[in-house]
């Protein structure tokens, strides 16, 4: 269901939107009827639109990727990547589910994902706006609008979680013009049903990330549970299979180039409406900053595996999502020279000023854009001023001790007056998280990133460092790693956090059995509490700031680009969204043009004994021996000159994408699944700020290679037979 209001009616996009760019709200849909149609979407915008129908009900978020439902039992398909971590969690050095894959022929076989795993399932999207800060006057200090927004969105909250079956949340669009709020069937038993193995799942590993041509088969299965009366409930042996409402239909037949398709998804940030000297700090300070402490990261955690393949195991899911997040990165700053983004994001302010200027109606927008820089300005020395102490408290224990002794501090308060995050709402998902850490923690890995981080934060001017941290953690400038490193040892021999019941045994604990405790973790998470307390107060005001001058200046660029005839659409906030495009390839260099589809012949030919490109052999017997019945193609479109002649693996197409659309939904016009999403092209890594028609390309995962895998290699029948296939 959608609730909204038509307000400002320019926040619905023009008919005459440029090329596939946009991920609209549902609501938006019926104003793209035009556009849908025109790439062969049959599927009624109206449909779309309506989050109770086929397809949209079935689509279906983790909470950091995407998912949606493939059966009347609640299974559920979505990236290998993002099924990583319940992988990780069932696997040990011994029975290495990561490497080997893992099918459950039976639900009775299914393995319990983690404590923290989580379906959502949005059945209500409602503008809230007038609620959240339509009473608020321009007399607020910047914290006390900040405060003011978050009791606001805090009462929506509770009111709308009077059942405990749901999740709600107030989120922002359009950097604080509106806010929705969102409310999410919480499915709290989720399990893992089928993962192929890492060779397949991961083929191609770092090396091949967001490279193309790709070869990976970047697909797992889920399933949610739900107790025998049907209602959400935490894992129990006799749950039921979740029964979704709809679940999409899988066409064997999948696509060929040109073929329109939609994608549904929850993509998680966009920066499409920041300025230029936002980009300019990404480029120039922000990511290269990320890239270096990530890089540090991974290399002190794979030399650890190298030498102990348990820890190797343990701590896989954190590598890979450290090197996903590096090499994004690292494709950012790529692609900033690439496309001078900042030179057209300067353009684009100039020729907003010279509209602003160019009629005297126009006079109430004057003032943003000078308003919004100096925020910025404020909001970017903030991130400089904190970011090395932030990486200082990188220990998986210290956290755990700060944010243990924060919910001490809020736990104080009656339950509506405490942080977000720090509610009865949230103590579930805190003991999961606190559980989780069994299996993605080891003392001394821990103890080699904190110590490497810290060696750092030393080296840092004394501006930039904490002295309550320093006296807590006994450091004095000139520290080397390694004698950090012996400084810290012993608190892991003294702390009783190491381990799931020690850290869950402080969930109830008062600050004053903290402030009483010799366990060095939570002394110094009390030392450097009232610190950290002053630091928040300090960004909660530049959010205030920012939710008072965003607003006003996305008017101003919404209005303006709505005289342009261009489209409107808020930047990715993790909330459901509806892109479109084509199946299509795309100029990657001079002389260079990469083809729509890969294919599990091109896959084979790239395979090597050793190393991140071997393959099972069970896979290549299956191809060899031409098992492949109902998923070789000879011509999908894509290169007429050269016959296509094999079984499809991955394609492109111009949807528009970002993270957390992993898993998100590839369908057909008719609204029947035909691939998932799980990466991009590495030209188009910097549509995260600019969408370039020519170059933007997202890559899938083709469906069929899906269904052959099931039918042909690995054996998955008892799946395929609950699934609704259809060919045209």
């Amino acid at each position: 269901m959608y609730k909204y209001t038509l307000f400002p009616a320019a926040l619905l996009c023009s008919v005459a939107a440029i090329a596939d760019e946009g991920q609209w709200q549902p609501y938006q849909l019926p104003q793209l009827q035009q556009q849908l149609s025109a790439r062969g979407i049959s599927v009624p915008a109206a449909d779309l639109a309506d989050l109770s129908k086929y397809p949209m009900n079935a689509i279906v978020s983790l909470g950091y990727c995407s998912a949606s439902f493939v059966s009347p039992q609640g299974l559920v398909v979505t990236n290998h990547h993002c099924a990583y971590g319940a992988i990780q969690q069932n696997s040990t050095a011994e029975n290495n589910l990561i490497a080997n894959g893992f099918l459950a022929k039976t639900q009775a076989e299914e393995l319990p994902a983690g404590p923290s795993e989580r379906l959502y399932v949005t059945e209500l999207v409602e503008d809230v706006t007038a609620k959240v800060s339509g009473a608020l006057t321009a007399k607020l200090t910047d914290l006390a609008r900040f405060e003011a927004i978050e009791n606001n969105r805090k009462q929506l909250i509770q009111a709308c979680e009077s059942d405990a079956n749901y999740r709600c949340n107030v989120v922002s669009f359009h950097h604080g013009l509106q806010f929705f709020l969102i409310k999410q069937l919480m499915i709290q038993d989720v399990r893992l049903v089928y993962a192929p193995s890492e060779s397949v799942g991961n083929f191609g590993g770092d090396i091949d990330n967001y490279e193309y041509p790709r070869h990976t088969g970047d697909y797992s299965f889920l399933r949610g549970y739900v107790g025998k009366d049907g209602k959400p409930a935490p894992f129990a042996k006799d749950n039921v299979p979740y029964q979704p409402k709809f679940h999409l239909k899988i066409n064997a037949s999948g696509v060929k180039a040109g073929d329109g398709i939609l994608l549904a998804g929850y993509p998680g940030q966009t920066s499409r409406y920041r300025l230029a000297e936002e980009i300019a700090f990404a480029r120039d300070w922000q990511y290269p900053a990320s890239v270096t402490t990530f890089s540090q990261m991974i290399q002190t955690i794979d030399a650890f595996g190298a030498k102990d393949p348990a820890l190797q195991v343990r701590y896989a899911s954190v590598v890979k999502g450290y090197n996903n997040r590096m090499k994004k990165m690292q494709g950012l700053l790529d692609g900033f020279k690439v496309t001078d983004i900042h030179a057209i994001k300067q353009q684009q302010q100039q020729e907003l000023a010279a509209w602003i200027a160019a009629d005297s109606s126009r006079k109430v927008h004057q003032k943003a854009l000078a308003a919004l820089q100096e925020v910025v300005s404020a909001e970017q020395q903030y991130q400089q001023q904190t970011w090395y102490f932030d990486n200082a408290k990188r220990s998986d224990l210290l956290k755990a001790a700060q944010d243990l002794y924060r919910l001490a501090q809020e736990r104080q308060k009656p339950d509506a007056e405490r942080e977000l995050g720090y509610q009865q709402r949230d103590l579930k998902m805190w003991q999961g998280r606190l559980k989780r850490l069994d299996t993605s923690f080891a003392p001394s890995v821990d103890l080699a990133l904190w110590s490497q981080q810290l060696a750092v934060y030393l080296q840092q001017k004394p501006v930039l460092r904490i002295k309550a941290l320093d006296d807590a953690l006994g450091l004095v400038p000139g520290m080397t790693a390694a004698q950090i490193s012996a400084t810290l040892q012993p608190w892991y021999d003294k702390t009783t956090l190491g381990t799931g019941a020690g850290r869950l045994a402080w969930l109830d604990k008062t600050p004053a059995e903290f402030a009483a405790s010799n366990d060095p973790f939570i002394k110094a998470a009390v030392a450097v509490y009232q610190q950290q307390i002053a630091l928040e107060q300090q960004q909660k005001a530049i959010q205030g700031a920012l939710l008072n001058t965003r607003p006003a200046y996305m008017q101003a660029v919404i209005a303006f680009n709505q005289s342009k005839g261009k489209p409107v659409y808020p930047d990715a906030n993790s909330t459901l969204r509806i892109t479109y495009g084509h199946v299509d390839g795309y100029p990657a260099a001079d002389g260079v043009y990469k083809t729509p589809f890969t294919s599990v012949r091109g896959m084979i030919a790239k395979q090597q004994p050793t190393g991140v490109f071997q393959l099972p052999a069970k896979l290549v017997q299956a191809y060899q021996a031409k098992q492949y019945d109902g998923y070789y193609y000879a011509d999908l479109g894509a290169t007429p000159a050269l016959p296509f002649n094999s079984v499809p693996l991955n394609f492109l197409s111009s949807a528009d994408t970002t993270g957390g659309n992993s898993g998100s939904a590839v369908m057909n016009g008719k609204g029947e699944l035909i691939g998932l999403n799980f990466d991009s092209t590495y030209e188009s890594i910097s549509k995260d700020w600019y969408f370039n028609p020519a170059i933007t390309r997202a890559i899938h995962v083709d469906i069929r290679f899906v269904l052959w895998m099931m039918q042909y290699v690995d054996g998955a029948q008892n799946l395929l037979d609950e699934m609704t296939i259809v060919r045209d």
